[in-house]
């Protein structure tokens, strides 16, 4: 009991410390104190588990302490985050800005040359990633949602960064969704390089009733996760390549606004976060190929209550969740961890909770998820996103308009 009020009152100095722009703070902290898995009813009360284990697994609790170090604060609505060669952080502020931040947590200016973005519910700029070749070539990659005529779509940017590092070079848009609607609501637009130095991203499926069946089209960008080059084009591999009818760039279908993309450090499989309706948020392994059910099958419920399909949740051919959460938590970025500062830690899975507002940490054997444990409950903030920096400690951004970087450290 001790120990989880020192929790409690740590957690406090840092929220503080975050809404009061002080650049640095560190509390003892311990992870062994917080509540386990889910204890709040079900809101799909009717639906059952396809397997043993596909949620509400049984609650772990680390053996590790750690502390939160405050890098920054005051930044506005950050939303994607990417180490450079030399362990600088460059983000992005949703409203429209890159900006870089030192492990000393001095925030530079916002870089210029960024492309204009439609800043309105989901929408604006949202992820980023270098080059694997940005030692030699400088270039990044970026994600926002853009204004046509006719409405707004997803889009994907490349640039040189500047060696003065203060503007982007060369801007060109390497992709875009279509058609363009009405909808500023569910872009998806996770980034991330396999290993062979494609561009997977994710694309949300826009929200509205009479579009988000497209997730299920082949010839729609709607609901996927794609694969491209550096052009924008469809990557070699790609399992629908010669599909007659489909677009080359499609990997899997059947999402619904996937927000987290991360490879297994040991296996190099692909996971994925994806948020349901209310309820039914997923944790799925993603092959080529593979159609993932959304809005065939779900484990949640439409905003009205009423069942998604008639209540369905698994279809012939459909792929189902390795894990969900009932009630909600709304899973956004992920972050397997290989550091040495947390062996305990090792090859687990981290899930960043805008709404749960709690840092997920998963157990896993093989493809199964075998524990949960919720950190920073008591910290009550919406964590974007979680990355593993090139010092083995763990950075958290907050979701916020006084929004924090963040980072765990033994402690």
């Amino acid at each position: 009991m001790v120990l989880k009020h020192l929790f409690a009152l740590g957690c406090l100095s840092i929220l503080f410390c975050c809404q009061n722009r002080v650049q640095e703070e560190k509390k003892d902290l311990t992870g062994s104190a917080v509540n386990g898995v889910e204890a709040l009813p079900k809101e799909a009360e009717g639906q059952v588990p396809a397997f043993d284990g596909q949620t509400r697994i049984k609650a772990i609790h680390t053996n590790s302490a750690f502390k939160l170090d405050t890098v920054t604060t005051g930044i506005d609505r950050p939303w994607g985050l990417d180490f450079l060669p030399d362990g600088r952080m460059i983000i992005t502020e949703k409203p429209g800005r890159i900006r870089i931040l030192t492990q000393e947590g001095q925030l530079g200016d916002t870089i210029a040359g960024v492309l204009p973005v439609h800043y309105q519910q989901d929408g604006g700029l949202m992820d980023i990633v270098i080059s694997p070749g940005f030692s030699e070539n400088r270039e990044i990659f970026w994600s926002y949602s853009e204004k046509r005529d006719t409405g707004y779509v997803p889009a994907i940017a490349r640039a040189r960064l500047s060696g003065d590092e203060t503007k982007l070079e060369d801007v060109a848009v390497i992709y875009r969704t279509g058609p363009a609607i009405g909808s500023v609501m569910h872009y998806g637009t996770k980034l991330l390089f396999d290993k062979e130095g494609y561009l997977l991203a994710t694309m949300g499926e826009r929200f509205e009733p009479r579009i988000r069946s497209r997730a299920q089209q082949l010839n729609s960008a709607f609901g996927k996760v794609i694969r491209i080059d550096r052009e924008g084009a469809g990557a070699p591999g790609n399992p629908f390549l010669d599909e007659p009818g489909a677009l080359p760039e499609v990997w899997a279908y059947g999402f619904r606004d996937p927000q987290g993309l991360a490879f297994h450090p040991e296996t190099g499989v692909l996971w994925l976060s994806d948020h349901g309706p209310r309820a039914g948020d997923e944790l799925n392994i993603v092959y080529p190929g593979k159609n993932y059910g959304w809005p065939q099958i779900s484990y949640g419920l439409e905003y009205s209550r009423e069942p998604v399909n008639e209540g369905k949740t698994q279809e012939e051919g459909m792929e189902q969740p390795q894990y969900y959460w009932d009630p909600a938590v709304a899973p956004a970025g992920i972050c397997f961890y290989s550091g040495k500062l947390f062996p305990e830690w090792r090859d687990n899975l981290f899930v960043a909770c805008l709404r749960g507002k709690h840092l997920i940490r998963l157990t896993i054997d093989g493809e199964k998820i075998t524990g949960e444990e919720r950190l920073l409950e008591d910290w009550n903030q919406r964590i974007r996103g979680v990355r593993e920096g090139p010092d083995g400690a763990l950075y958290l951004w907050i979701d916020e308009g006084e929004g924090c970087v963040v980072r765990l450290l033994p402690g």
